[in-house]
């Protein structure tokens, strides 16, 4: 079966690359020690069932030559901001000199290169290297456009194999409000957590998925074009409660938490009456939507604690 080149516009059909046989005892990819938290190299064996198994979130592949320097340094900076972005995606590394099978399947010009897997579809996303400071704006965006098609999981660290008593519970009453926001429904999505915690206004489960939901909701279908204009007017209008909120939700999105809380914590401190209770507001609704117990909304409420009083 063929399939079409890297060089030609649109998607690709993973269906392309051939299920090989599975590769006798002890030889598996010999390079995947070098892997990181949430990266996996990648060989002929393993890269069918590593793309199928990544669940809700969008795979990122890399494909580089130990030939060419640069390209090995844009796999090391993916594998970066995995780490970074704390397993938002999953990083596939693919040396053409190792798995020469996957770089004819696909077509591949030339390294260095970055494709984007969504969908059963697998698209061009970069090639050539630029340094780390866009490679995460470029990521960011990626990542937007993930949440949006409801790919909003993280990444098991590699390594970890979770136990029985941690497998996830998945409560019943939530499945049509996790329904829609797989299938890109938001709007739904809110309606259906926003009955739940009318019913259940203790339920922090859904206390949170309909945060999240709201935050997909004002900012999930935003362009890159229109982001970055929404950056610039909270550049612009430091004191602007809808401009400050509107990037916080965007850092939220981009998987820059922390960034996304001092920006409303700073807001808080900077305003009054209506303006400075509309942004604790706010922040208050994006610790739901990261989580009560996380590390950084127990460190951010008590910047906030301080900020009020």
């Amino acid at each position: 079966m063929s399939t079409p080149s890297f060089s030609r516009p649109g998607a690709i059909d993973l269906s392309a690359l051939k299920r090989p046989a599975a590769p006798a005892p002890g030889q598996g990819g010999p390079s995947a020690a070098a892997a990181g938290t949430y990266s996996v190299e990648l060989d002929e064996q393993n890269f069918q069932a590593e793309l199928q198994g990544a669940g809700s979130v969008p795979v990122v592949l890399v494909f580089y030559s130990t030939q060419m320097p640069a390209s090995v340094t844009l796999a090391d900076d993916l594998d970066t901001l995995a780490t970074e972005f704390e397993g938002r995606y999953l990083l596939g590394r693919v040396d053409v000199d190792a798995a020469p099978g996957i770089a004819q399947a696909l077509q591949i010009p030339s390294v260095p290169l970055v494709a984007l897997a969504m969908g059963g579809q697998l698209a061009p996303l970069l090639q050539d290297a630029p340094p780390i400071d866009q490679l995460r704006q470029v990521m960011t965006q990626v990542l937007q456009a993930a949440v949006a098609q409801g790919l909003s999981g993280r990444v098991a660290p590699r390594g970890e194999t979770p136990s029985e008593d941690a497998e996830e519970h998945v409560d019943p009453r939530h499945a049509p409000a996790q329904d829609a926001l797989a299938a890109g429904d938001i709007d739904t999505a809110v309606a259906e957590y926003q009955k739940l915690v009318d019913a259940s206004p203790a339920d922090a489960e859904a206390a949170g998925g309909l945060a999240m939901a709201k935050v997909l909701q004002r900012v999930g279908h935003l362009d890159p074009g229109t982001a970055q204009e929404v950056r610039k007017a909270g550049a612009e209008r430091t004191d602007d409660v809808d401009a400050q909120t509107m990037v916080a939700d965007l850092d939220l999105l981009g998987g820059h938490v922390e960034d996304a809380f001092s920006r409303l914590i700073d807001l808080v401190r900077r305003t009054s009456g209506d303006d400075r209770e509309r942004a604790r507001t706010h922040l208050v609704a994006l610790f739901a939507a990261v989580g009560n117990e996380d590390q950084r909304v127990l460190d951010a409420r008590r910047a906030l604690a301080s900020a009020l009083f």
